[in-house]
């Protein structure tokens, strides 16, 4: 700036008139795009001084500078030196007042004008459309009588830019029958039209008019056609547009590390955010949050920190969802820096930032610390309303967070899936059912992850008839086929004890992932079918590219233990490291144990405990007790139930085994010392528990209980039955 001016102060405008006015132009554009009101006003002073500031081209543009400055006394004085009458003048007045969103006086403006042009109709044309007022600028539009490309552009962006995309293109074919060029501009709107209308065959055509008008390789009409492409799901179109582009912005460059954050490659849109020669905080942001979605927290923090390091400022959109990521990795402390630097930057009140921070606190622990957030938003939107919800749910506190749903202006499918999901993590089935039933008569629709959950539910109380129901509507909904409901139901009539409809229900569906294929082995070894359960994971080795994991390898020893391939088994749990590169957990080794326990391998049990990695599972313990009772081996028995009292000195399990042992043993001094010393430290046997399903109602039992609101009846139709037994007994 300072050499330009130094630059001015040099030439004479006696001799070099010319080069002396562009140098005084460019200082007043930069004057006026960068607000810098004193250096202008120098200028002016300079400009009266030599005596040109009365010159149209140069007054117009000290017209411009005082107009963005706001600077009316000015403004006043050189719309009088032009005598109020001039086209420029007046297109700039009509221009600055639509900035300023004074569109009456612009019209007004535009109404006094005793001539206009070009630039006159579509200044008001956009500027009505900027300020989402289309009626009125499609008025002035259609009575412009000078119909060119910019014009009829200005009002097809408007329409897009208002999400008016159908009368958008209608309009855009009604620019191709008046014999009007389409340029660059336009056909990038069209384009972003198509792809928010999903009109992809329409894109395709779009894209052969802009091939054959020449307009492939503007950067715009690039950029919109990688856009386009994304939306369509062809990624290898939007890659060979980008390899094609003879230049690249950074808009370019987000667009299409925007295809592969979209479909989930991290590697491939890593390796293309590391390349960009340039950022902006779209491109930073789509990073931070396709790394903070799926699950990898600490790189998003890591990109988080490196962004704020090379000087970006972080947006709304970033801030939300590096919070999410510190809440997924319960990072309080990181959290609370973060929540400060919201406040400070006046921010904390958005609702986006505010539904991250009551998700972080309640994730971490704090529902309270999250109340006040949610307390504090000013404009209150739905999705706070479900964090706040979920946050209460997480942490127990039920009644809270159903008071709170109950409080939901505009519930929506995930209001209902939250405080369902919260009630199901919860342990309470029944209250999942019956508020599904309550979301059923709303009229509202239950979308998938809630459908998922109610199946839980009707999985965990082994609720056939309910669990068929909820099968119906979603035959209903169409939505059988999807892969989470698929596997929700799979499990559902497993659990459920109808291993055949489970069957038929994965085999019906047309994609299955690793989830599904677990559920379904699990459930067959569950179910006592551990052979097919083991040819299921075979077939599965053999027709899918699922890898195994974890849980899913526990089923196969399950099943092997249950099967008494015991051989077989040791084969896979040696497998698990070298052929699958799964560390095998305490689960796994109990498995095992249990394995040889049921097949009478007690010696080699015993020894698989001793040698294991870490400290052994109660689990394991019990294991082999049962092996132990199984064959009558008092001497491993007494051993192993040592070390189980160490581990669960609480437990009554370990007691009570041990005593069956000698009681089969004849032992029965020894199985009274154990009573009596269970009896002295306060232990009992664990008391078993039913439930039958009467009328869409479940009723559990537990031993020795009267909680149940029929007891008295219950208990009194037994002892009927009882004396009748008794008097049968005696007449025989």
């Amino acid at each position: 700036m300072a050499s330009t001016s130094r630059t001015l102060w040099a030439i004479n405008p006696k001799k070099r008139f010319k080069a002396y006015v562009q140098t005084c132009v460019s200082l007043l554009k930069k004057f006026s795009n960068q607000g810098l009101i004193t250096q202008g006003n120098v200028l002016h002073a300079h400009l009266i001084k030599t005596g040109l500031s009365s010159q149209k081209y140069i007054a117009s543009n000290l017209l411009i500078l005082y107009l963005n400055c706001r600077k009316f006394a000015a403004i006043d004085q050189i719309v009088k030196e032009f005598d109020g009458s001039d086209l420029v003048v007046h297109n700039c007045l009509i221009s600055a007042n639509i900035q300023w969103g004074n569109l009456d006086q612009a019209r007004t403006l535009f109404d006094e004008m005793p001539e206009r042009n070009e630039v006159s109709w579509t200044a008001l044309i956009s500027g009505f459309m900027k300020h989402g007022r289309v009626g009125e600028s499609m008025w002035y539009f259609e009575r412009n009588p000078f119909q060119n490309v910019v014009s009829w552009t200005a009002a097809i962006s408007g329409l897009v830019r208002n999400g008016l995309n159908f009368e958008a293109l209608k309009l855009f074919f009604r620019l191709l029958e008046s014999g009007v060029r389409p340029n660059d501009v336009t056909f990038t709107s069209v384009l972003r039209a198509c792809g928010e209308l999903h009109g992809f065959g329409l894109g395709m055509s779009v894209l052969g008019l802009v091939v054959k008008s020449g307009f492939e390789h503007y950067l715009s009409v690039s950029n919109s056609l990688i856009t386009l492409s994304l939306r369509m799901g062809e990624i290898d179109l939007a890659r060979r547009v980008f390899d094609r582009m003879e230049k690249r912005d950074v808009v370019s460059w987000t667009a299409i590390l925007d295809v592969y954050v979209e479909t989930g490659d991290l590697r491939e849109a890593r390796r293309i955010f590391d390349q960009m020669p340039e950022r902006n905080e779209i491109s930073w942001s789509a990073m931070i949050a396709r790394y903070s979605q799926s699950g990898y927290g600490e790189e998003a923090l890591k990109l988080f920190s490196k962004m704020v390091w090379e000087g970006f400022k972080p947006n709304v959109s970033c801030f939300a969802c590096t919070l999410s990521a510190l809440a997924g990795l319960k990072a309080l402390s990181a959290g609370i820096n973060i929540h400060g630097h919201t406040i400070k930057i006046g921010i904390n009140k958005d609702v986006f930032i505010g539904s991250s921070l009551i998700d972080l606190y309640c994730k971490c622990g704090n529902p309270d610390d999250g109340r006040l957030v949610f307390d504090l938003i000013l404009e209150k939107n739905v999705v706070c309303w479900n964090s706040i919800v979920g946050g209460y749910s997480v942490n127990g506190r039920l009644e809270e967070a159903e008071e709170l749903f109950e409080l939901i202006p505009e519930k929506n499918d995930v209001s209902w899936g939250t405080i369902i999901a919260g009630y199901l993590e919860n342990g309470q089935s029944e209250k999942v059912l019956e508020i599904f039933n309550t979301l059923l008569l709303s009229g509202q629709t239950p979308n998938k992850s809630t459908f998922s959950s109610v199946l839980c539910a009707c999985a965990s109380i082994a609720s056939l008839d309910k669990g068929m129901n909820v099968h119906g509507k979603i035959i209903k909904l169409g939505i059988q086929y999807d892969i989470f409901v698929g596997t929700a139901l799979t499990d559902m009539y497993s659990k459920c004890g109808d291993i055949g409809s489970s069957k038929q229900v994965f085999e019906r569906m047309p994609e299955k992932n690793e989830i599904s294929w677990t559920v379904m082995i699990q459930g067959l070894a569950e179910s006592g079918f551990a052979e097919e359960s083991l040819m299921m994971f075979e077939e599965m080795e053999r027709t899918s590219e699922v890898a195994p994991n974890e849980l899913m390898l526990l089923s196969v020893l399950f099943a092997c233990s249950h099967c008494g391939l015991v051989d077989k088994g040791l084969g896979y749990f040696i497998s698990m490291e070298k052929v699958y590169g799964i560390k095998p957990k305490g689960m796994h080794y109990t498995c095992v144990v249990d394995l040889l326990s049921r097949s009478g391998r007690l010696n080699e049990a015993e020894e698989f405990i001793r040698n294991m990695p870490f400290q052994p599972e109660a689990n394991a313990f019990s294991a082999l007790l049962s092996g132990c009772n199984k064959y009558k081996d008092a001497k491993i028995a007494e051993r192993t139930a040592k070390k189980l009292w160490e581990l669960a000195e609480k437990n009554s399990a370990g007691y009570v085994l041990l005593s069956n042992i000698y009681a089969s043993s004849g032992r029965w001094i020894d199985v009274s010392n154990i009573r009596k010393f269970m009896r002295e430290r306060g232990l009992k046997k664990s008391g078993g528990c039913s439930w039958v399903e009467v009328r869409n109602q479940v009723h559990s039992f537990y031993s020795e209980d009267g909680c149940h609101f029929q007891s008295d009846e219950i208990y009194g139709t037994l002892q009927l039955l009882r004396s009748e037994m008794l008097g049968v007994e005696t007449q025989q």
